[in-house]
């Protein structure tokens, strides 16, 4: 990886944290696995705008980032649309008074994170791809 390059930093951190995701949630640590699966959408993106030639990328919600992206490639439209799905874990798996005071530990499953991976993987997949073909 060029250091140099804010989008091949962006897209190894973003792959880094789906395989951590991943490990979490075989470790029955589904909350977390859903919040690494929205970071690393959200990286992905990022390292999509970087690449684009953005200074600098603001934002943590996927759906925002998304819109942004839009301006340079509207198949983000896409990405967009399952957005949503993912950035309801920015606060959700993360904070015990965002879900009416159960504790997202115990209330996230095997389905949650599954999902939630299966769409960050999707994500990634999808940037890598726009870059490859740039």
């Amino acid at each position: 990886m060029n250091t140099h390059d804010p989008a091949a930093s962006w897209l190894a951190q973003a792959e880094a944290d789906l395989e951590a995701g991943r490990a979490n949630a075989e470790q029955n640590r589904h909350a977390l696995a859903c919040f690494l699966a929205h970071e690393s959408a959200t990286k992905a993106v990022k390292g999509f705008l970087y690449r684009q030639g953005a200074e600098i990328v603001w934002g943590e919600h996927l759906s925002d980032l998304c819109e942004d992206a839009m301006a340079f490639d509207p198949s983000f439209d896409f990405v967009k649309s399952v957005a949503g799905l993912l950035d309801k874990h920015v606060l959700a798996a993360r904070n015990p008074d965002s879900i009416g005071g159960a504790v997202p530990a115990e209330v996230y499953d095997s389905t949650d994170s599954q999902h939630a991976l299966e769409i960050a993987g999707e994500v990634l997949d999808s940037v890598r791809q726009k870059l490859a073909a740039d």
